[in-house]
């Protein structure tokens, strides 16, 4: 909970503008509290309670999001070029404690990305001894080999320029060239260099699912997001 704030400060935190800007939203009757009048920015409200030209402020107690990430964008507030951040409204980039993504998905990789303004949940999901697990589906330019199920779930399987071992990841071959890969751990570029080291490069990949967060339920189309409950997590 946040508790009772100024409403500057509201505005600001939270990305709708700066606290000098602030004056000026209130007296032209942007902000609203039920039953009370505004006189100024001084005024204070619990952030629950106010209203944002008639809409209640968004994500009060933490912004959480399921992003169906579309192929050619980066994760990335610097990189050239399309960011997932511009899929995303300014007003989020504004909190105090901005948006970042949860991990990430190279250029060429689709499918479900967690942002959020809370670092505790970052670091959660993405530390190592967390062990969410993350299924990819994909296709390679080649049939897969069936000793690739046996040799990503030994917990043996090393890449190259690593010096320990994979974690046990579970491989399923749905065709010939198209299957799914669970992983418990986010190594750089994981999923391609894995099945590139077993002569199978990979041609298409896309992440389906965070722990028990599904794209396929959420009913996303690329470029679209979804508020999500944080506690799927815990």
């Amino acid at each position: 909970m946040n508790g009772v704030m100024r409403i500057d400060a509201i505005l600001s935190r939270f990305g709708y503008c700066s606290r000098r800007e602030a004056a000026a939203w209130v007296k032209r009757g942007r902000v609203t509290v039920p039953g009370k009048t505004l006189r100024s920015a001084a005024d204070k409200a619990e952030p629950a309670e106010v209203l944002i030209d008639g809409k209640p402020v968004e994500f009060v107690n933490g912004l959480y999001v399921a992003l169906h990430k579309p192929l050619g964008c980066t994760c990335s507030h610097k990189e050239e070029g399309e960011l997932v951040y511009d899929l995303l409204p300014p007003q989020w980039l504004n909190r105090s404690n901005g948006v970042s993504t949860v991990g990430r998905l190279d250029k060429e990789t689709s499918g479900l990305l967690l942002l959020t303004d809370d670092g505790a949940f970052v670091h959660a999901l993405t530390s190592p001894k967390k062990h969410v697990p993350k299924v990819y589906e994909f296709e390679t330019s080649v049939p897969i080999p069936e000793s690739a199920v046996a040799a990503f779930a030994s917990g043996d399987f090393m890449l190259e320029g690593e010096t320990t071992p994979c974690l046990p990841a579970e491989l399923q071959i749905l065709s010939p060239r198209h299957g799914q890969l669970t992983l418990h751990e986010g190594r750089y570029h994981q999923v391609r260099r894995m099945l590139a080291a077993v002569g199978a490069p990979v041609v298409n990949l896309s992440r389906i699912a965070i722990g028990s967060l599904r794209l396929e339920t959420l009913n996303l189309a690329p470029g679209e997001w979804v508020e999500i409950d944080p506690s799927l997590f815990s």
